[in-house]
Formats: structure tokens, sequence, C-alpha cells
């Protein structure tokens, strides 16, 4: 046998145990990866806000805190304007259950389906056996979305922690990653960071602005039309359109709809008009200028990365993948060399002819 062989089978050996510990350390610690990526994701989302304060002399740690209560009474805000929403529908709901139940009936003894008392009776009697069971169970599952939410607590609780440090002590970090690598090396690493910075806060802000415009001209319409609730409604509309991928807007003009609904089918079709008008208007006037500088995806590139980011890391990684892909294209884009284009039929959007094509 050769002396190499030997020596190569070790390698392959060690290759393979190292790749299968490997895979085993990081499907342990896929958790802490997916907090540090939405955090280093928020910590590139404030930082356009952290500079601007911080060129204005605020210091590096104030800045931060600045924009974190700027965040946190934001969400308050949606918050707090959305639980009094929840809480009369829910009361409403519960008001109006027996004329549903007497509509139910009413439309299964129009099928033909027995509804008697009697049967009534009989069903619910053969349920008294699994009562403890079902008692059980509904006692497990309080428990089990009791520790969810102390599980998310503690979650987000951690994403705020490291998204602060990142934020506050960016320039300390990219120092830190940039002392490890050659000079033209740096160059290429703080273009990609600030390129990343530039198109997730671009994306942020802008998303922020037309949020904004969109839940002050729903509040307008809906208080016109005389819907309850109109500025919590206004303001869940804004929000899930701008910052929810793909179905944000079916998702946002959904709750304003039901509302509406209930109120009567009038209001319901000013709703449906308003949110199909509104968003012709924020796709071809709003939205372009606001976001030219910012973010120009191709709506197919947009749908594709945010069902990629929603496989891989569930709400969070939709969230993230449109800044994410912008500025994977941004960054390929300022070192991918372009050419002109000859004039063919297959690249012209107008019917071409090639007897046309002029001789050289």
């Amino acid at each position: 046998m050769p002396p190499w062989v030997p020596r190569l089978l070790g390698m392959i050996v060690a290759i393979v145990v190292g790749v299968f510990a490997a895979y085993h350390v990081l499907g342990r610690l896929r958790g802490l990866i997916v907090i540090l990526v939405i955090s280093l994701f928020l910590s590139i989302a404030i930082e356009p806000g952290v500079n601007f304060l911080a060129r204005r002399g605020w210091r590096r740690g104030l800045a931060t805190w600045a924009m974190f209560l700027a965040v946190m009474l934001s969400l308050g805000l949606f918050i707090g304007m959305m639980v009094p929403l929840i809480v009369d529908q829910v009361s409403r709901f519960v008001d109006r259950l027996p004329g549903y139940v007497d509509q139910f009936y009413a439309f299964l003894d129009r099928l033909g389906v027995d509804v008697s008392g009697q049967r009534l009776s009989d069903a619910v009697s053969g349920l008294d056996s699994d009562l403890g069971g079902l008692a059980d169970d509904l006692a497990g599952s309080v428990f089990g979305v009791g520790q969810r939410l102390l599980d998310t607590l503690l979650q987000l609780l951690t994403i705020g922690l490291f998204t602060f440090y990142m934020a506050a002590e960016g320039p300390k970090m990219r120092r830190a990653v940039c002392s490890t690598m050659r000079p033209e090396r740096q160059v290429q690493v703080l273009q990609a960071w600030e390129i990343a910075i530039d198109k997730t806060g671009g994306y942020f802000y802008s998303r922020a602005l037309l949020a904004g415009i969109g839940s002050v001209v729903a509040w307008a319409v809906f208080a016109i039309t005389g819907i309850p609730f109109a500025l919590a409604l206004a303001l869940w509309m804004g929000v899930l359109s701008q910052f929810v991928p793909v179905f944000g807007t079916y998702l946002g003009g959904a709750l304003p709809l039901v509302i509406a609904l209930l109120e009567g089918p009038a209001k319901a079709i000013v709703v449906v008009v308003f949110v199909v008008v509104y968003q012709q208007v924020e796709n071809y006037l709003l939205a372009p200028r606001i976001t030219a500088r910012t973010m120009s995806l191709h709506p197919a590139v947009a749908f594709g990365t945010a069902i990629a980011g929603g496989t891989l890391l569930g709400v969070p990684g939709a969230v993230m993948a449109l800044p994410f892909a912008a500025t994977v294209q941004a960054f390929v884009g300022s070192y991918m060399e372009r050419h002109e284009v000859v004039l063919d039929e297959l690249t012209s959007d107008a019917p071409y002819d090639r007897d046309d094509t002029p001789e050289e």
C-alpha cells in the first residue's frame, strides 16, 4: 500500500466526522442562529436612524435607545388600538351568537337534517364520559400556550438585546471583523455592509412612510363611511399591507371588510372599492417615487424570494427576504460588467422585423 493512502483515508474519515459533528451542532444551535440573523437584520434596519442622530452630536448608545423607544411606542400604539377592537368584536359576536345559531338550525332544517331537542340531548349525553379527558386536554393546552408565550417573550428580549448591541457597537464590530482581513478585502466587505445598510434601512423607512400614508387615507375613508374603530382598522390595513410580503394587502383589507359587513353591505362595498382603488394609486403613483432609491425588485423575484424566506425561517424569513434580495442584487450589480444588447425580436418589446436591421 502506498504511504499516502492511509493519510488520505484518515483525512476522509476526519472530514466525514467533522461534517457530521457540524451538522448536529448547527441543528442544536438553529434557534440561536435564527435569533442572531433577525437581530442583525433589525440592527441594520435601524442603523440609518442611529447614524443620523450620531452625526448630530448624539452619543451612539443614546441614539440607539431613541430608535428603540420610537419603535416600541409605535408597536404599543398599534397594539393599544387593536385591543379595544378585538374586545368589542368578540362581545358583539357573543351577543349575536344565539341569532347565528337559530339561522344555522333553520338552514339545517331546510336541508332535512333533524336537529330536534331529543337528538341534541342524546348527543350531549354521549359526551359525558369524555368530559374528564376533555378537561385534561384543555388544561394541557392552556399550559402549553402559556409556555409558548413565555418562550416567545424570552426570544423577543434576546433579540432586542442583540439588536441593541449590534446597532450601538456597529463601528466597533466592523473594525473587529475588518482587522482579520487584508486592506483590499476590507474595502469589499465595507462596501457590501454599506449596501446592506442602505437597502435594508431604505426598505424599512420607505415601507413605514407608505404605511403611514395608507393609514391616514384609510382612516379618513373609514371615518366618513361610519365604520367603527376607523383608526385601528386603518393602522391594521396600513401596517399589514406594507410589512407582510405578497399577501399583506389582502390580509390588511380583510378585517375592515368583515367589520364593514357587520355594519351593512353598502359599507362593505365602499371598503372593497377603496382597497382596490388605493392599491392601484399606491402601485403606480406613490410606491415608485418613494422606493425609487431604495429597492427595485421585479414582482416575480420578490414573490419567489418571499416564499423562499418563509420556507427557511417562517414569517421573519419572509419579511427579511426582500431587503436581502435587494442587497444581493445591488452588490452583484456593482461588480457585474454589462454590455449593450443587440437588437433582435427576442429582446424587443415592440414587434420587430429582422429585415429592417440596417446593414453594416
